[in-house]
């Protein structure tokens, strides 16, 4: 059974590239364009892990994630964070993490993305 990634961005674009390559490589997705979705989206489905872009309109995602957090039925769904406030070189030091949760600058690289998928939510 596949595993289940919920993507979470406010570019349909982003989400659209991202959705294909997870299909690619046989991930099951949900998709969610701001906070408020995501949460509806992550305790219903409860997928395996979330990519969660942090600049979004409405409810951002570091607030999506803090309420993820406080949801006893989401709480230990691990978290990929998109940053476009985030340089590479950030990336690469100790300041890629938020609470355990990775972050990964845009424009990232698919293969590193599908690196720490695997790293998280175990799987292919």
């Amino acid at each position: 059974m596949p595993q289940k990634i919920l993507v979470v961005d406010d570019e349909p674009d982003i989400v659209k590239v991202l959705v294909a390559r997870l299909k690619e490589n046989g991930y099951e997705t949900i998709t969610a364009f701001d906070g408020n979705q995501a949460l509806v989206q992550a305790e219903h489905y409860q997928p395996h892990l979330i990519i969660l872009d942090i600049m979004m309109p409405g409810m951002d995602g570091t607030e999506a994630a803090q309420k993820l957090k406080e949801n006893p039925k989401t709480q230990d769904i691990p978290i990929i964070f998109l940053s476009a406030l985030q340089t590479k070189t950030e990336e690469q030091g100790e300041g890629d993490r938020i609470g355990g949760n990775v972050i990964l600058a845009k424009p990232f690289e698919i293969d590193i993305l599908l690196k720490k998928i695997r790293e998280m939510a175990g799987g292919y």
